[in-house]
């Protein structure tokens, strides 16, 4: 079973996306993996059983379309998706917390890496008054080169720290979606324009 659903739980969750609408088998690994934000990307292994069982259990009829095998609920498999809907309800209201979990950490990670950055920023700019105007350039891009590398540090330690952070929320079986990696995105980019303003000035 995957770390990401629990036990149970990717069954139901297979049968709610064929209650939207026929897929293939791709289709289902491609769905189940946007919308845990491409970190649960599900094997052949892993989907073609449980579909194998759903229609032994005439949850899901198959055809064949070409070359490929299109799945697709039929009433009864509606009828536990409805009967089941309170515990469809409880996986997506996981994955919303989850999604706001990893967004709290990574806006937390981005105040800190910030709160660094502007340090170090600060520090160098004082450097940078306290030395004569006559200094040659040479030793200004000298200086430069050095708070580069810091900055560099500090970035790579945020971005390690942020990349361990998510590994391990999905790996003790948390979920992170696409709407979860878009908050990310936004974060970063605000972090970015923090970046650029604090060297403007």
């Amino acid at each position: 079973m995957s770390p990401v659903f629990s036990h149970g739980d990717l069954r139901l969750y297979i049968l709610s996306l064929l209650d939207e609408a026929p897929r293939h088998g791709y289709d289902l690994m491609q769905a189940l993996t946007d919308r845990t934000g491409g970190t649960y990307s599900p094997s052949a292994g892993t989907i073609y059983p449980r579909l194998a069982k759903l229609e032994e259990e005439g949850l899901v009829t198959k055809t064949v379309d070409g070359r490929k095998t299109v799945y697709e609920i039929t009433d009864a498999g509606r009828t536990e998706v409805a009967d089941r809907s309170g515990d469809l309800e409880g996986i997506r209201a996981g994955l919303a917390d989850s999604v706001r979990l990893i967004a709290d950490e990574v806006r937390g990670s981005v105040r800190d890496a910030m709160r660094s950055l502007r340090a170090d920023l600060a520090a160098a700019a004082r450097d940078e008054r306290d030395h004569s105007p006559s200094v040659p350039a040479d030793d200004t891009r000298a200086r430069s080169r050095e708070q580069l590398s810091r900055a560099d540090a500090a970035i790579n330690e945020f971005r390690g720290r942020v990349r361990s952070e998510l590994r391990a929320h999905v790996a003790r079986g948390g979920e992170l979606v696409a709407s979860g990696v878009d908050e990310i995105e936004a974060a970063l980019r605000q972090a970015s324009e923090a970046a650029s303003r604090a060297m403007r000035g």
